[in-house]
């Protein structure tokens, strides 16, 4: 009990700090009132109708944001395409990127382009930090007042993912070493970690968990053994690389605190996702988050605002895409 009154004090601190890091951001949630006042109106419109027209729409953007704003900051520049093929998404840590976020974007700028007055005037960044915002409410998660005021990058490199993205074998130092580079905490990692409620993860990615874990034992002993059973049966030995399985095994299209729920039963898909569990520097928060849906989604709304300010392009800086897909 004393652990976690630490842990709630911890993250009432972590909000007040977020709060008064706002008050020195060069984003600002009113950026576009007198630009393109119906902006977040229009997004929210559009992403509505991809999001009924598929779930994937929800995970895919989510974690569209999260690739794109781990590598060169938060700047579009994960949408960028390159005629050689050498351009951010072409590297195998984002080549797995869902095309149904990229789709996302793109319908949500056209959305907003068809107003003659917002017309190339707001940023693609900015798009995809609104309609992450709105897929998460859609998927029953908080929503959630948006820092706006992002430029375009112009430069996206194959080269520039490397060793910027968290594995799926990482231990707590290391996700910690990686957040805290970009100024997130460990309640920051945790809870953006939650994301994780969402969304699917492709068998390769976990296979050695489940098959060849090490000398001693074929399965991870920190996976729970009948969700072990279970991914095999879905993922059997020379699966097709297509297919992907639920990081959520319990409610895969709700934004909710099952993802720590999962962890607490040793169901964690990833040794990423378990070790926040299993580590004693990480459990409280996991016990916290598992036990309170309200925390989990403050601790979450904090976190996604923050990383949402990580090596933003503002004022003169960068450009407003004509297309998402391409510098101008």
């Amino acid at each position: 009990m004393e652990n976690q009154r630490f842990i709630v004090l911890s993250i009432l601190l972590s909000l007040l700090i977020t709060t008064a890091s706002a008050q020195s951001s060069p984003l600002r949630q009113n950026f576009y009132q007198n630009i393109c006042p119906n902006v977040e109106s229009l997004v929210r419109s559009a992403v509505r109708t991809k999001f009924s027209q598929t779930f994937v729409t929800a995970p895919a953007t989510i974690r569209l944001l999260f690739h794109d704003c781990f590598v060169r900051g938060c700047d579009a520049s994960v949408l960028l395409s390159s005629p050689s093929n050498n351009a951010e998404k072409d590297h195998p840590d984002d080549i797995s990127l869902a095309g149904d976020g990229f789709d996302t974007v793109i319908k949500a700028k056209a959305a907003v382009d068809s107003n003659p007055r917002c017309r190339n005037k707001v940023s693609c960044a900015d798009i995809l930090a609104l309609a992450t915002r709105d897929v998460v409410a859609l998927a029953g998660g908080p929503s959630y007042s948006v820092e706006l005021g992002r430029r375009d990058g112009r430069i996206s490199t194959k080269a520039s993912v490397q060793r910027k993205l968290p594995h799926p074998t990482f231990n707590l130092d290391q996700l910690n070493s990686m957040f805290a580079s970009h100024g997130l905490s460990q309640t920051d990692m945790i809870a953006l970690s939650g994301a994780h409620t969402l969304g699917f993860s492709h068998c390769s990615r976990f296979a050695d968990r489940i098959y060849r874990f090490n000398s001693r034992n074929r399965i991870d002993p920190t996976l729970n053994l009948q969700y072990a059973m279970q991914l095999r049966q879905m993922c059997p030995v020379n699966v097709d690389p297509r297919i992907a399985i639920n990081m959520d095994p319990t409610t895969p299209r709700q934004f909710d605190n099952a993802y720590y729920q999962n962890l607490k039963n040793g169901k964690g898909l990833f040794t990423s996702d378990q070790i926040l569990f299993t580590d004693s520097r990480s459990k409280g928060t996991v016990n916290l988050f598992a036990s309170n849906n309200a925390a989990f989604q403050q601790a979450f709304v904090t976190a996604i605002t923050k990383l949402g300010r990580v090596g933003v392009l503002t004022g003169n800086q960068g450009e407003i895409r004509r297309d998402c897909s391409r510098v101008n």
